[in-house]
């Protein structure tokens, strides 16, 4: 039997996962089992636990419905555990360095105790020093073991599950578990130490908790907060039932009612039903108040009053008494000019227009990506909708005929961003724009993040420098509602990139859709239009832009490399998006493509791939085609940019360091060998996850019809699909 038994549920943290769980296996101490507990089979989280399990046996996964929530999970992991002490550990939070060491010690100095209490510390998920909220209240408890009587303050209703390890045979004798959907530690927490005989503390930090930028979801607006109440009064029950002394009591009463005061002070919290709390609030506070009460003073102490006479309006009259109008300071529209500010605001105040979805994408650049995708299949699908494109003055001519535009910064561009239900970005909106309540905001992103994103490019310097600011660009994501990825990998590194509240579509990128469905005429039309030779093979190379350079460099001289690889091939050069500005660079067996609308119609155009470091390559490997990454720099672009992973050890085919090499793998035909196909095929099944086709109509029937989950198509198997034909080759 295992000393300890660590229980971690994962539902929705997976991008923080693997810190939890490297923390609890880099342990010094090893007699544990580890339980990470999923939701579903396929879920992101199971990704990441399933790689442990292969690698360790002490990690023994299990499972529990994500309806059954935290509470399930928990209880879940609980009836799996066979160590002789249970340790609940959240899924976004690690243990610190010698943690289970220090917990063997201290439970081998104290004896059989029933539960140990441990200090935790809080960590702001980005600015600000950390804090220990549990250090106060343990350090006014005896040294050795102990009965709760003996330190009445230790409610245990204000220490989080993982502020505290269990002895298993204790909870199952007593029978305890997580009640509840919703404030379930404050149930739990309250049962342990009214069960408990002989407790005990540690006056160290064992857990570090990782604040999340968008907050606990218990502080979220909804009517869970009225499951604070049962949790209150399952809890209180059991003290009557057990008649827990005067001076026990008390400080349970108190604990209990200041969370419950501050949930109904609280305006965003309870957004309805109010008063219907505020109701039977205050007949728990009267039924379970201990005799001789006397409440504290101050407006706490006001409060405790209203709250035991059932006085809802004066309590309101407080709060409102109490409110800032900061709220009200941060909605404020600030577009620049005093007139279009004065429009927009007055656009603001007229109703949504349901039936209105503005689109943009790369900042204005045309109609292009995921957003026109979206568009093209929302005509079809909804052609109720009246669709807007963005367009910056110099794009307009890319829009194509029959789709309606408004020029960025004009009248029409600030009144449909007012009125707009539907809002979708593959960057981001200005920082002027509101997010009104009931639009729904849609990020469909641009690329597969092999580079860092987010908030994880603060600690490059040179990257965070052209970011700006950081508090800002949050601010921006605090807007999404959706955030779509195309394979699991984004799902992991968007939410550790953009911590906010909304939610995860892994339903594929749309706009790569046409490696699925276009045919071979497709591909034919389109390497005409690019002026692609017939029977000459087309290598399109696609270098990505690098942070330490001024300006466009392919970092490989096209013309010495079309002639060493001989003139079967032509090159379609395409420079990333921040440089399709300017004379074509092209001439002879080079074909500028840079300033074509479609990134798509190139890649299709083209029989294999070039890159450096570019997200194009995980769009590419849709099309089953050769990919060679030519990686003079690599070194230096991971140390300056930053990297999700090492390139070079999963790359999607042949890795040229040189000019020499990449001519070369061209001449002898190792490009597109066996073993580009074998690295090529493990690149596709880690990447090329949910683009099977019908991205583009999983989003519009559930973002744009509001179609529930369990009627959106489901993605095809990647060895089911048939990606768009290459063009036939006839050796010249």
């Amino acid at each position: 039997m295992p000393r300890f038994s660590i229980v971690v549920p994962s539902h929705g943290v997976a991008g923080r996962l693997s810190l939890a769980l490297d923390s609890v296996l880099a342990q010094s101490f090893g007699d544990f089992e580890l339980i990470p507990v999923c939701d579903e089979p396929d879920a992101p989280a199971a990704d990441v636990v399933a790689g442990y399990a292969e690698r360790d046996s002490r990690v023994t996964p299990v499972r529990s419905p994500p309806s059954a929530g935290l509470a399930g999970a928990r209880n879940t992991g609980l009836k799996a555990a066979v160590g002789g002490h249970v340790l609940f550990l959240d899924g976004d939070d690690v243990l610190v360095p010698g943690a289970l060491a220090a917990l063997d010690a201290r439970l081998s100095a104290v004896g059989d105790v029933d539960v140990l209490y441990f200090e935790h510390e809080r960590t702001p998920w980005w600015e600000g020093e950390p804090t220990n909220p549990a250090a106060p209240l343990l350090a006014r408890t005896p040294d050795g073991a102990f009965s709760p009587g003996r330190a009445p303050q230790l409610t245990g209703v204000t220490l989080p599950a993982w502020s505290a390890v269990h002895r298993r045979a204790f909870l199952s004798e007593q029978g305890l578990s997580f009640p509840g959907d919703h404030f379930t530690d404050v149930g739990f927490g309250g049962l342990v130490t009214l069960r408990a005989e002989r407790v005990a503390t540690l006056r160290a930090v064992v857990v570090r908790h990782l604040l999340r930028r968008q907050g606990n979801r218990l502080g979220l607006p909804g009517e869970h907060h009225a499951e604070l109440l049962d949790q209150t009064e399952l809890v209180l029950t059991r003290a009557a039932e057990q008649d827990l002394p005067a001076d026990r009591l008390k400080p349970l009463f108190e604990q209990l009612f200041a969370a419950v005061l501050k949930t109904a002070a609280h305006p965003r919290r309870l957004t309805s039903g109010r008063r219907a709390f505020f109701r039977r609030a205050s007949a728990l506070y009267r039924r379970h108040r201990p005799a001789g009460y006397r409440a504290p003073g101050g407006s706490v102490g006001v409060q405790h009053r209203l709250l035991a006479s059932g006085s809802y309006a004066a309590f309101r009259s407080l709060r409102a008494a109490n409110r800032t109008a900061s709220r009200a300071a941060a909605l404020l529209p600030r577009p620049r000019g005093l007139r279009t500010r004065l429009r927009y605001a007055a656009a603001l105040r007229l109703p949504l227009d349901r039936n209105l979805v503005v689109y943009c994408a790369y900042w204005g650049r045309g109609y292009a990506c995921n957003p026109a995708a979206i568009h093209a299949k929302a005509r079809l699908l909804a052609p109720q909708l009246r669709s807007v494109f963005l367009v910056e003055p110099d794009a307009v001519s890319s829009v194509p005929p029959g789709v309606e535009y408004a020029v960025i910064g004009s009248r029409k561009y600030w009144q449909v961003l007012a009125r707009a239900k539907y809002l979708v970005n593959n960057a981001n909106f200005a920082d002027a724009v509101v997010k009104r309540p009931g639009s729904v905001h849609l990020q469909t992103q641009h690329g597969t993040p092999l580079k860092t994103m987010g908030a994880d490019q603060a600690t490059y310097p040179v990257v965070a420098a052209a970011t700006g600011s950081f508090a800002r660009l949050l601010a921006r994501v605090d807007r999404w509602d959706y955030n779509l990825t195309s394979n699991r990998h984004s799902t992991e590194m968007w939410e550790r990139a953009f911590p906010s509240a909304h939610e995860t579509l892994e339903y594929g990128y749309p706009r790569n859709d046409v490696y699925c469905t276009a045919s071979a005429e497709d591909v034919a039309r389109v390497r005409k239009e690019l002026g692609v030779p017939d029977g000459k093979k087309a290598l399109l190379y696609a270098p990505t832009h690098r942070d330490y350079a001024t300006g466009f460099e392919t970092g490989l001289d096209l013309a010495e490399f079309c002639e060493a690889i001989g003139d079967d091939y032509v090159v379609l050069m395409r420079a990333h998006y921040f440089y399709d500005q300017g004379s074509s660079r092209g001439g002879g067996r080079i074909i500028d493509v840079t300033g074509h609308r479609s990134s798509e119609d190139v890649c299709l155009a083209a029989d294999a791939l070039i890159t450096d470091y570019s997200s194009i390559m995980f769009d590419y490997a849709n099309l089953d085609r050769p990919i060679v990454v030519y990686a003079d720099d690599w070194d230096v672009y991971r140390e300056t940019r930053g990297v999700y992973f090492d390139l070079m050890e999963l790359p999607p085919g042949r890795v040229a360091r040189t000019p020499e090499e990449l001519a070369a793998a061209f001449r002898d035909g190792s490009w597109a060998d066996a073993t580009a196909t074998s690295l090529r095929a493990a690149f596709r099944e880690r990447f090329c996850q949910f683009d099977d086709g019908r991205a583009a109509e999983r989003v519009v029937r559930r973002v744009l019809l509001g179609e529930p989950p369990e009627s959106i198509p489901p993605v095809i198997p990647l060895a089911e699909r048939a990606p768009a034909p290459a063009a036939p080759f006839v050796r010249s």
